[in-house]
């Protein structure tokens, strides 16, 4: 059965322990700045210590890929575990009561490394050991569990527990769920991959996260992954200002942004079986590029039309989960750009998709003010136009191969 839904069986305890570690990494993602500031805190300072986590986030999903090729998965996804438990002690224990803030920036820092670390990390290790032919629906059950645990069953159990043990201790409460993932992730999950995909920990291996880029498809597969999530983490800062002024509160946006990522994670199931069946690259073309464009654009006249209808606007911006999901199987794709560097090429993957949440707030911030919501959405909208004429590019070596003997053979026979 598992291998009719493109789960690998070899994996099975892996994807589960990623669902409830990430249960632990997510809950306090809802509510952890609204209930600083409630205590006290600054908004700069709020937004001071986000913004420092997003940067090590990046930094952490930048070096995994290396970390799995140099050390393996298992190991990569140990520190990973080490560092988030270092991080939540230090943050709640000696930061958080008093809202020290120069003890809360540095350990809420160490704990945003440690989940990319852990979780793009197993992604690397699904891409090692699921098949060529279903690995895009692979890759699509690690983002449902992913999303699972983060979006949706994490702050799920946050409005449970925090009425019950408050804040602070539903922040203590993360560590039961990251222990218990991360031991059926790494250590009741038995796969392993072949000793030569890892190499020597030196550190050519390591400036490999940063050469890579001279490949072209590499660097043009940077920018793809980064304009995926361009719209996931900038429609959250200037879309409810927008609504607002149809009428729509900040309830009614809370309860249609969550209904996005309902929707996204069984697309991405979805996207991943497709893009196996009809092709990878027609999948994040077409349906991630094209089709965000043309949500985006129907997000931003939906409601000049209905003004304030929250069924109609839920299904619009529900839209949205659907054709993110589009973007699934290039975590598939993105090691066969370059299958001798696998590691190095995923670094790169997942440097994109921390860049986005740097690059799409940046947008909003700028252009909001002078363009408006209709300016910045229509700046997303031609950046994900942009995504759909590069990702023809994305062509794996083996097809730059046939290329390369097709033209040979070709210059050849005009010779002879």
């Amino acid at each position: 059965m598992l291998n009719k839904i493109g789960l690998p069986k070899n994996l099975l305890w892996g994807y589960i322990g990623l669902a409830i570690f990430m249960i632990g990494d997510g809950v306090e993602q809802a509510w952890i700045s609204p209930y600083l500031v409630s205590r006290g805190m600054s908004i700069e300072s709020a937004s001071l210590l986000l913004t420092v986590y997003g940067i090590s986030v990046a930094i952490s999903a930048w070096l995994s890929g290396v970390f799995v090729q140099t050390l393996g998965p298992r190991k990569a996804m140990f520190f990973g575990l080490v560092s988030f438990i270092l991080g939540s002690l230090g943050f709640i224990g000696l930061g958080i009561y008093n809202l020290n803030l120069w003890m809360m920036i540095p350990f809420y820092a160490i704990r945003g490394f440690g989940y990319p670390l852990f979780a793009y990390s197993f992604l690397i290790w699904i891409n090692y050991s699921s098949p060529l032919e279903k690995r895009g629906t692979a890759v699509g059950w690690f983002w449902f569990m992913f999303s699972l645990g983060l979006s949706v069953l994490g702050p799920f159990y946050s409005s449970f527990s925090i009425p019950i043990f408050g804040h602070i201790n539903t922040l203590w409460s993360s560590l039961i769920f990251v222990l218990i993932g991360s031991s059926l992730a790494i250590y009741v999950n038995k796969d392993k991959i072949p000793d030569s995909e890892i190499h020597p920990f030196t550190l050519s291996e390591l400036l490999k996260g940063i050469t890579i880029l001279k490949q072209k498809q590499i660097s043009i597969g940077l920018i793809v992954k980064t304009i995926n999530g361009l719209a996931q983490y900038g429609l959250a800062v200037f879309m409810p200002l927008y609504l607002a002024g149809y009428g729509y509160s900040t309830t009614e946006w809370l309860q249609m942004w969550s209904m996005v990522f309902t929707v996204a994670i069984f697309a991405n199931l979805f996207f991943g079986y497709v893009g196996d069946k009809f092709g990878w690259r027609k999948t994040i073309q077409w349906v991630g590029g094209v089709g965000y464009a043309i949500v985006l654009v129907l997000i931003y006249f939906t409601p000049q039309m209905i003004g304030h209808n929250f069924i109609m606007m839920s299904i619009v911006l529900s839209l949205c989960g659907i054709t993110m999901a589009g973007y699934v199987p290039l975590s598939a794709l993105f090691p066969l750009l370059a299958p001798d560097n696998k590691g190095a090429a995923m670094s790169i993957l997942n440097l994109g998709a921390g860049l986005s949440t740097f690059l799409a707030p940046a947008i909003a911030g700028l252009f909001f003010q002078s363009l408006g919501a209709g300016g910045v959405l229509f700046i997303y909208t031609g950046f994900y136009i942009l995504s759909a004429i590069l990702t023809p590019f994305l062509k794996t070596q083996d097809e730059l191969a046939q290329e390369n003997n097709t033209i040979n053979r070709s210059e050849k026979t005009l010779i002879k």
